[in-house]
């Protein structure tokens, strides 16, 4: 694999992809960082409870899931399967962690420091693949393209968190065979 290898666990490839699903749904870069992160986030947690390593979550008393307010109007936004909670702030939409809007600053610092100097090519290689597809249709299909080429660990408990290699070629190839099936 080369130089198209990335040592990673599936965290932050997870919200790279998600972030580039969400700049290919139409929104600005920035909010599709915080939007990638946050859906990363919930994905783990779910992830999480399922494994038993996170306690289930606590619904309200009418079973609905908790809404917080306070920094602005809050409304969510689809994104590979989840619904993830955003906040218009001055600086445009943003997602959110409680009534915290997440920052897309401290999302690029994240992803540099998990992708090293591959960060723009995984990047690349992920808006290859999700330029291969209309939005709508992306959006329903975004998840599962993600399974296609994340890295491979251990299944269960044992894999929580391990790293396993995320092959840049890969990701070019899907978009490649989706382009030539489209082709006259």
């Amino acid at each position: 694999m080369g130089e198209d290898a990335i040592t990673i666990n599936r965290a932050p490839v997870l919200t790279l992809w998600a972030a580039v699903v969400a700049e290919r749904m139409g929104w600005d870069w920035d909010c599709a960082l915080t939007l990638g992160k946050a859906m990363a986030g919930l994905q783990a947690q779910a992830k999480g409870r399922m494994l038993g390593i996170y306690s289930p979550a606590r619904p309200c008393a009418d079973g609905a899931p908790a809404v917080k307010s306070g920094l602005g109007e809050e409304f969510f936004v689809q994104l590979c399967g989840r619904s993830v909670p955003a906040l218009h702030t001055e600086s445009g939409p943003r997602a959110c962690v409680k009534d915290a809007a997440i920052e897309p600053g401290s999302v690029v610092k994240y992803l540099q420091g998990k992708f090293g100097p591959q960060f723009d090519a995984a990047a690349d290689a992920m808006r290859q693949l999700a330029a291969a597809y209309e939005p709508e249709e992306l959006a329903g299909r975004a998840f599962g393209l993600y399974e296609q080429f994340r890295p491979e660990i251990q299944r269960g408990r044992q894999g929580w968190g391990s790293m396993g290699e995320l092959d840049l070629a890969a990701i070019r190839a899907i978009a490649e065979r989706r382009s030539q099936s489209l082709a006259p």
